[in-house]
């Protein structure tokens, strides 16, 4: 093998495994990865205290500078301090991109400092004022370019970037970026009441969100998007409830990321990744087994941390039909508009005249591929849609809750209104079940209520079960009598309390029925002689499962 390429050329020739590292080193190359990353770390750490200032650690870049070098030899620059004025991200990405260099932080300001670290790969004889020159210069430049565009930028207020909007695609089916952000706008200012937001603000910082996506940053950093809207928004003196949200209404970006805090950013960031599901999966960009490039997973991960941190009442299943319509209906009219605009120019496809001929196939066919729907095509494509993406989000929601150790029977088991999707409402049944399953009369009634199903099920294989309530004047043993008054008054306890959300409430209301319950199938014989007493002990135990499914299937639970 061979050595470092200036200060070691030389082949190198190894008998074994144990001569090859000492043998590379002495050559100036450091083989092991883990070992040349420290050495970079360590080195960038200790230079830069001595200056008084801290490394900003980069795990990516230190990865990649770890890659490119085989003899590290760790060096500090600088640019001019008039440059700091930029928002540290700014600069921070300016030279990580362009230099692949470290920056640092002055402790006493909390700011950046005007010194870099840059990784050499040699040992120079001028003790690296060359290399260290070269990148001055580099780095300089590159600062100097976003110095311009942060100027430009701020040229114009982020309502005028916004207008910019309206020439950039969002998706070839569904429109510009500032359609879609119409429509994150008008949801914003739904959802403003039911978050706690002013609702003006709600909908001013939707209108900007997208804003900065038109600007110079943006388009020379596709990363800082968010960012610099905000820091845009508080140069240019905005509420800083809109400033705030303007970033973090991409949050959280994943696991690990925090939710937004401030009402106004909680609204914006719920209804950018509502719409983003509704739309896109409309489209047909919904995820596969292979695939997510939309990332519709993480937008719906993300909207299902903000509901239930922020503890939002919301009925997705119901907005998500409003969206969905919605937006069928806007997307439609505009089809048939296409449609019709072709059509009345090339009604046929053969033009009468010559030079057309070509050009009227080929719009014909294009109109006619435009597919316009009926209005009952409409509400059953709206249906399909509604139904899919609520189930995405309850599929992507018992992820979650089993990532937090919830058992999965207990998510299944809390199962709200068909025609509801409230998240927050679920997770506290979750959490109400789940004690309700350690304590002992939990576990005996549900014990008892799996009796019960059992035949129940049993008896449904025979013939149809008895319909209606349980009829008092058949009830003849204590026991039975019992249960019969048991379940009478849970069903309005538990439906009252289930109605106000007190789900702890609702499981102690069931706990009570544990007692009867157990009396019954001790003393009490269902199958009875007489058809009419059988029946209506039938109807008990169709009425105990009623009652416990208002509150959890219990029939979903294991063991």
């Amino acid at each position: 093998t061979v050595g470092h390429r200036i200060h070691a050329p030389e082949t190198i020739t190894v008998r074994r495994l144990a001569d090859y590292l000492p043998a590379m080193d002495a050559a100036k190359v450091q083989v092991t990865f883990d070992e040349r990353r420290e050495t970079i770390l360590v080195d960038a750490r200790q230079r830069v205290a001595a200056l008084g200032l801290t490394l900003v650690e980069d795990t990516r870049l230190a990865d990649e500078v770890t890659g490119l070098v085989e003899w590290p030899i760790v060096l500090v620059g600088q640019f001019e301090e008039a440059a700091l004025a930029l928002p540290d991200e700014v600069i921070r990405l300016t030279i990580r991109e362009n230099q692949k260099c470290f920056v640092t932080r002055d402790p006493a300001t909390d700011r950046l400092s005007n010194s870099f670290v840059l990784t050499a790969n040699l040992e120079a004889a001028d003790g690296g004022e060359a290399i260290i020159a070269g990148n001055e210069r580099v780095v300089r430049a590159r600062l100097a370019d976003a110095r311009f565009f942060w100027e430009q930028d701020r040229k114009k207020p982020l309502a005028e970037h916004a207008k910019g909007l309206a020439s950039v695609t969002f998706h070839e089916k569904l429109g510009t970026q500032a359609e879609r952000v119409e429509r994150i706008a008008a949801l914003a200012r739904e959802l403003a009441p039911l978050v706690g937001a002013d609702a003006d603000l709600a909908e001013q910082a939707a209108r900007l969100c997208k804003a900065d996506l038109t600007t110079l940053m943006v388009g020379e950093f596709p990363e800082l998007q968010g960012y610099v809207g905000r820091h845009y928004a508080e140069a240019e003196g905005l509420p800083d409830a809109v400033a705030v949200a303007v970033e973090a209404h991409y949050s959280p970006l994943g696991p690990a990321d925090e939710v937004p805090r401030d009402p106004v950013s909680v609204t914006v960031a719920l209804a950018d990744k509502l719409d983003s599901l509704v739309l896109l999966w409309l489209a047909g960009e919904k995820p596969t087994g292979s695939g997510d490039a939309f990332g519709l997973r993480r937008a719906a991960l993300g909207a299902i941390r903000i509901i239930l941190d922020r503890r939002i009442k919301l009925n997705l299943r119901q907005l998500t039909a409003r969206q969905t319509s919605n937006v069928q209906v806007t997307l439609n009219d505009r089809a048939k508009e296409e449609k019709a605009s072709i059509l009345s120019r090339f009604p046929s496809p053969n033009s009468p005249i010559m030079s057309e001929k070509a050009l009227a196939r080929e719009m014909y066919d294009r109109a006619m591929s435009i597919v316009v729907y009926t209005d009952d095509e409409l509400k059953n494509n709206c249906d399909v849609v509604v139904s899919e993406v609520s189930e995405f989000i309850a599929e992507r929601f018992a992820v979650h809750k089993r990532a937090e150790g919830v058992a999965a029977d207990s998510v299944r088991a809390a199962s709200g209104p068909a025609d509801q999707l409230e998240l927050l409402a679920l997770q506290d049944r979750i959490v109400a079940l789940e004690s309700f399953r350690e304590t002992d009369d939990g576990a005996n009634l549900m014990a008892g209520f799996k009796r019960a199903s059992n035949i129940l099920r049993a008896e449904a294989k025979k013939g149809p079960l008895p319909e209606g309530a349980p009829d008092a004047s058949l009830l003849a043993e204590p026991e039975e009598i019992a249960l019969g008054a048991a379940l009478a008054g849970a069903d309005t306890t538990v439906s009252a309390a289930v109605a106000e959300e007190r789900y702890t409430d609702a499981m102690a209301q069931l706990a009570a029925l544990r007692a009867p319950v157990d009396a019954f199938f001790d003393k009490v014989l269902v199958n009875a002689d007489d058809p009419a007493v059988r029946d209506n002990r039938l109807k008990l135990l169709l009425s105990l499962q009623n009652t416990t499914r208002l509150v959890a299937d219990f029939g979903q639970l294991a063991g």
